[in-house]
């Protein structure tokens, strides 16, 4: 193998394994270091439990903005607004549904609410249903879905993606091809990429009825709308009250982050269910089919082609979808652990981010700093947070017996119970805001059922370990080891 491929190859496994390596320093840094130098552990500790309550206020603060901006939004008559906006007609809408087994009423039932839109434009809606061909029972959906639904599209597209050789299975290399497939349509009827929007709608994501009337809006009054990504939060409501207690816990803390993520608009990157134009995908040449998590991936593909012109835009509607249920509790319980890790894996792109920082001169130093920052906090923090946040504090007097009897021994479990205790109070809003969403979604929350959504936040520290933690730990782990993860549906019955 001749030198230079041996070099670049090290340079790549190194950039890979950065964060993993980090994240198991960094929890297991109080059991090594604390023998030694117990005050350093411990003010690593303290800066730590002050960066979580700083992260506590911040996310508080923009969850109630971006809940104010949904009310304020939800008033506003986009159908009607559209109207006034030039070339309006010459949008047409593609929406792109990944699916591989998912059962055909959770498909009817997205159907269904694409169909309740009030987009004035219906006539350029069309709907493309991405198959795998390794599905036997796909030709027979999409006979059934295009014999009952096409009278509401202006087309139904079924294709079929086949598992070419270096792709990975998953949305990234099904959404590429059926989106090639789409582009070619375009190029036939003469279309122009830049009035072609596409959206990636997850298989049980329920679309507002306000949605594509608000994307065509925002869009077109976009100056910078080539570059752009569009999202609205996917709040995992859909199925609440059906999910085994655990599960819709971590459904709710996963809908009120998401929630909080949606005002940040700085490092706002779409997630699950979005939208851009087929220009933008065609330059980038779609989605690389040889990872996982895409859509992330995807937006780091457009910066580094681009620049800081590419940013994901908000859009402050909600998407309902669905938790994780596979019928019984403990394979719902199993499912919902691989798909957290699955997320997780998305952590390879930072070996990505940080390979394309060498490769692209053109794109503005800082920009890049901050994305790279950005990206390394959030996945480094997802498996580190539970164990610093929990047990550190314990650690240095339990194996240093003389830091115990020092001021700053017995401080600090004191101080980190103190500073963890005044970032649950945030828990009070989070419930709040939690009813309210649900209730947007016609999920309502029985006088009944108050007792023990309160109760709930109690178990947080089970539920962040066991659903969030640990399944990103075994994510960093994988990589470290050189294990691939192999992409699994999840099930949502």
């Amino acid at each position: 193998m001749p030198k230079r491929l041996i070099q670049t190859r090290f340079f790549q496994r190194l950039l890979e394994i950065i964060v993993p390596i980090t994240s198991w320093f960094l929890i297991t840094l109080p059991l090594w270091l604390s023998p030694f130098h117990p005050a350093i552990v411990a003010y690593f500790i303290i800066a730590f439990d002050l960066y979580f309550f700083s992260k506590s206020l911040s996310t508080a603060y923009a969850c109630v903005i971006s809940y104010k901006e949904i009310i304020y939004h939800s008033q506003i008559k986009y159908f009607k607004k559209l109207s006034s906006q030039k070339n309006n007609k010459l949008l047409k809408h593609f929406i792109i549904i990944p699916n591989y087994k998912e059962l055909i009423h959770k498909l009817e039932e997205t159907i269904q609410e694409l169909i309740k839109s009030d987009y004035p434009n219906k006539c350029n809606l069309y709907l493309i249903l991405a198959f795998e061909k390794r599905e036997e029972e796909a030709q027979t959906k999409s006979q059934i879905i295009t014999t009952k639904y096409q009278k509401y599209f202006k087309q139904i597209i079924s294709c079929y993606h086949p598992l070419i050789a270096n792709e990975e299975p998953g949305k990234a290399s099904n959404q590429t091809y059926a989106a090639k497939i789409v582009d070619k349509y375009v190029i036939d009827n003469k279309f122009d990429r830049k009035n072609i929007l596409i959206t990636i709608c997850d298989a049980d994501s329920k679309l507002p009825k306000n949605y594509f009337s608000y994307l065509s809006f925002e869009y077109l009054r976009d100056k910078d709308r080539l570059f752009h990504f569009y999202w609205a939060p996917v709040l995992l409501y859909n199925n609440f009250w059906q999910l085994p207690f655990f599960v819709r816990m971590q459904a709710t803390l996963s809908s009120i982050l998401r929630l909080a993520f949606l005002s940040q608009k700085e490092n706002l990157i779409q997630v699950s269910t979005y939208s851009t134009n087929l220009w933008l995908l065609k330059e980038i040449n779609f989605w690389d089919t040889d990872i996982i998590p895409e859509d992330w991936h995807v937006f780091f593909q457009a910066f580094f082609t681009f620049g800081e012109k590419v940013k994901t835009i908000p859009l402050f509607t909600i998407v309902n979808g669905d938790a994780v249920l596979s019928g019984g509790t403990m394979k719902t319980l199993a499912n919902r652990y691989e798909q957290e890790k699955r997320w997780a894996w998305g952590v390879t792109d930072v070996g990505y981010v940080l390979k394309r920082f060498f490769q692209t001169p053109h794109i503005e130093f800082w920009q890049k700093i901050k994305k790279i920052i950005f990206i390394i906090e959030t996945h480094l923090f997802w498996p580190v947070s539970f164990f610093i946040l929990t047990i550190s504090a314990s650690i240095p007097p339990l194996i240093n017996p003389s830091f115990r009897r020092t001021v700053l021994g017995l401080l600090l479990p004191k101080l980190s119970a103190l500073i963890l205790t005044l970032s649950s109070v945030m828990l009070i809003l989070y419930i709040y805001l939690d009813i309210k969403l649900r209730q947007k979604v016609n999920m309502k929350t029985s006088i009944s059922s108050l007792p023990l959504l309160i109760v709930q936040w109690y178990l947080l520290p089970v539920v962040s370990f066991f659903f969030s933690s640990l399944p990103a730990l075994d994510a960093h782990t994988r990589i470290l080891l050189g294990k691939k993860l192999k992409y699994k549906v999840t099930e949502k019955v």
